[in-house]
């Protein structure tokens, strides 16, 4: 078991990786009454295209499918998961995003049965023909749900415009017709290939005995068999700039146009703790230029361009990344226009100071601590950041070192009218919603 301090938190970190792979990392936190696990494999929705474990050809899944795995490994053979965690008195749920898959537990005690209970049904998959019809009809009620919603279709909407060819364009759940394709011997070559614990990490943050929590994990690898750890081969279709569309949109039902601009990030082969920098630089400059303390939104408020609707995100992950601009306008043309302006004329800017830049900072480092105060925060992203090569208690040193000039050169580099896509949600013709 290797340990390691983080002095300027306060936190201490155990890491082990189990013989079979998994790797696994302790937080202790003494003190606190919930305890969080939280298991990880780094599989999400965009890897449909691989070579199988014990396998040289390459194949293509149904769209959906790790979502899909996600709903079924709750069910065991003679006992669902949720019920079993139940009866330990906590909580359980789990989450599938584009690139990772996670499964979790919260308790104030029987820590280590939580914990095993976990470690087991996760690696105790039961995928049958009956369970896998049932499961289809579940999830395409879900998927046509999230079909009527107008902030998930214009999120989606950009992310079509931007990703034509990448499986990023797709609803991490599938289509309806997708998931029809799923079949329990699909499932079972995707459990096998991407749930090998040394495609996964587990977490444990809490108030708990950090060497008996350690020994419990090991014994309870230690009696079960797995094949030989592989090395995962996953495809991407490969885009340009010419296939970004420029801008789109569509009719729904809403009272008033939604609007979402993106800018589509060229540079996609970062990992570890480059990215994390890379997403720091991004979330940044976004908060320069557009952030409620800007001039630039003070303006557009002031003058009834945005309201209290408007929002702006950076997310970079596995082959992708991208900042995001949303808004509920009734003169969307208009926004377009000035929103392109404060992006392709940003050296200019009022805001982008070298004083702006550091108060930023400052108040950014400042909500990163404030963040670290939540277990349930670390304990949800700090699998999901490892999984990635990230060192998550980290980051305030990374940040710390970050310069105007460090912005100015991503800003440089990033930003291209070229690659900036918007799409609309525009009100029915004669609604009256």
């Amino acid at each position: 078991m290797h340990k390691v301090e983080y002095p300027l938190l306060d936190e201490t970190v155990y890491y082990e990786k189990m013989q079979n792979g998994l790797q696994v990392i302790l937080i202790p936190k003494p003190g606190f009454a919930k305890t969080y696990g939280i298991i990880t494999t780094d599989f999400g929705s965009i890897d449909n295209h691989f070579v199988p474990l014990q396998s040289d050809s390459e194949i293509v899944v149904p769209d959906g499918v790790a979502h899909f795995l996600e709903h079924k490994l709750f069910e065991g053979e003679k006992h669902d998961a949720f019920d079993d965690f139940s009866k330990l008195g906590s909580s359980a749920n789990a989450f599938t995003s584009f690139t990772r898959t996670s499964y979790l537990f919260s308790a104030t005690s029987k820590v280590e049965e939580n914990i095993e209970t976990l470690l087991d049904f996760v690696q105790e998959p039961y995928f049958t023909e009956e369970g896998t019809e049932k499961e289809k009809g579940i999830i395409a009620q879900e998927i046509q749900m999230y079909e009527d919603n107008p902030d998930w279709r214009l999120f989606y909407g950009l992310l079509k415009n931007m990703y034509p060819k990448h499986p990023l364009s797709i609803d991490i759940a599938g289509t309806v017709d997708s998931i029809q394709a799923i079949t329990p011997e699909i499932l079972q070559t995707c459990y096998d290939t991407f749930y090998h614990p040394s495609n996964m990490n587990l977490v444990i943050i809490g108030n708990f005995p950090v060497e008996e929590t350690m020994v419990v994990i090991r014994n309870n690898q230690d009696a079960k068999e797995f094949a030989k750890e592989e090395h995962i081969l996953r495809f991407i279709p490969s885009e340009t700039i010419s296939d970004l569309t420029a801008h789109d949109e569509i009719e729904m039902d809403v009272k008033r146009p939604k609007l979402i601009m993106g800018v589509k990030g060229l540079t996609t082969q970062l990992e570890g703790n480059e990215s994390d920098n890379y997403y720091l630089k991004g979330s940044l400059l976004m908060e320069m230029l557009f952030g409620r303390g800007s001039d630039n939104f003070n303006t557009l408020y002031d003058n009834g361009v945005l309201d209290d609707s408007f929002n702006y995100s950076f997310t970079i992950d596995r082959s992708f990344n991208f900042m995001a601009l949303e808004v509920d306008t009734n003169e969307p043309e208009q926004v377009i226009k000035e929103w392109k302006n404060i992006l392709l004329n940003w050296k200019n800017d009022s805001s982008f100071t070298a004083e702006n830049f550091n108060l930023l900072k400052r108040a950014f480092i400042g909500e990163q601590l404030q963040a670290f105060n939540s277990l349930e925060y670390i304990s949800n992203q700090y699998g999901y950041l490892y999984a990635a090569g990230i060192e998550m208690f980290n980051r305030i040193e990374r940040l710390e070192t970050l310069t105007l000039e460090d912005i100015a050169a991503f800003a440089e580099h990033y930003i291209n009218e070229q690659v900036i896509s918007t799409f609309i949600v525009k009100p029915k013709k004669g609604s009256n919603v």
